[in-house]
Formats: C-alpha cells, structure tokens, sequence
C-alpha cells in the first residue's frame, strides 16, 4: 500500500473540510445543543460528500463531473432552499438545558442533512481538481487502487477535521448557559439562512 497517497488525500480531506462554512456552523451548533455524536454525525455526512466528489476526481470521471456541473442552478436552488429553512429552525429553536441522549434516528437525520448539503455543492469538484493538480496528485492516480486509497485518504482526513471539531466544541459546552445557547442558536441561524440567500443569489448572476 502506498503510504504517501494516502496522506495526501490526508491532507486534501482535511483542508477542504477545515473551512467554516455553513455545515462547520450547522456542526458546532449540533454538538452544542445535541452532544458531540451528533455533532460528530453532521461532520461525518460532509466527509461522506467530500469522498464522493474526491472519487470523481481521482477515478477521473469527467462524465459525473460534467453532469454535475451542468446542474449547478438546480442544485443551488435546492442547496439555498434547504439552508433557508434550516436557517430559520435553527433560530426558532430551543436549546434544551443539557445534550439529548444522542438516539440513532436524530444521528441518522444529522449525518444524511449534511450529506445532501454538501453534495448539492458540485462546485467542490473544480476544488479537488484544483488541489490534486497542485499537489501533484492527478498524474499519480493511475492505477484504480491508487485511486481508491487517495479517496480513503480525502475521507479520513475529512472525518478527522469534524473530530477535532466536535470534541474541541464538546468541551465547552458544560460552560455555555441556556442563555449562551439561545444565543447560539440565533447566530447560527442568521449565517446558515445566509448563506441560503447568498446560494440563491448567485442564481441570478
């Protein structure tokens, strides 16, 4: 097994992952309001998209990656939607005085909201494009098992980001207040509903 492939997608999984966006906001407020599996949960559904788009690039499927780019407009309007209406539940929510026992169903909805909000996003493709070429990536995955290793890579580096998040979130959660969790709440939901808006604008360009 080629050792160094993998670190690269190491590395290519966790720096696409690191970024706050809306699904690093949507993860912090879960781990907050629900505990750090759920939290965890959220992330793993952004690594699980993060792979998928990863496998595109590396298995060079120029024909997915066509497909998807060409339905950009629908999915931004599906993406902006569904981040709208998060974005308002988020804000109206009720933060609940401790961390819910974390049930598979809620873990289940955590992981597959954040599956489908990062793939309506198919313009990570031109991102790991863009990484692979620069790391000298693209010209190595020749071979199917160097390719798969490399989207092993992008997936554990990816998990390790939401790790790192939701156990960095869960230990502090015991100092934050009801109070601070409202507040929580509405800040997150005033940026998920942005970001929403903003995907939706860019509709009109």
């Amino acid at each position: 097994m080629d050792v160094t492939i993998v670190l690269r997608g190491l590395l290519i999984g966790f720096a696409i992952a690191a970024p706050v966006g809306p699904i690093g906001v949507l993860c912090i407020r879960r781990t907050l309001a629900a505990g750090q599996l759920v939290g965890l949960a959220s992330g793993l559904g952004a690594a699980t998209a993060d792979a998928f788009y990863g496998a595109v690039a590396g298995f060079g499927l120029a024909f997915i990656s066509s497909f998807l780019l060409s339905q950009q407009l629908a999915l931004r309007l599906i993406g902006g939607a569904f981040l709208l209406c998060l974005g308002a539940r988020t804000f109206l929510a009720h933060p609940a005085g401790q961390a819910a026992a974390a049930q598979g169903r809620g873990i289940l909805g955590a992981y597959l909201s954040t599956l489908l909000l990062t793939l309506t996003n198919p313009t990570t493709i031109l991102s790991f494009v863009a990484i692979f070429a620069g790391l000298g990536v693209a010209s190595a995955t020749r071979s199917y098992l160097t390719a798969a290793l490399l989207v092993l890579g992008v997936f554990c580096g990816s998990a390790l980001w939401w790790l790192v998040l939701s156990s960095g979130v869960t230990l502090f959660r015991q100092r934050v207040s009801a109070h601070g969790l409202a507040w929580v709440n509405r800040v997150s939901g005033i940026i998920i509903g942005g970001f929403g808006l903003a995907a939706l604008a860019s509709l009109a360009r």
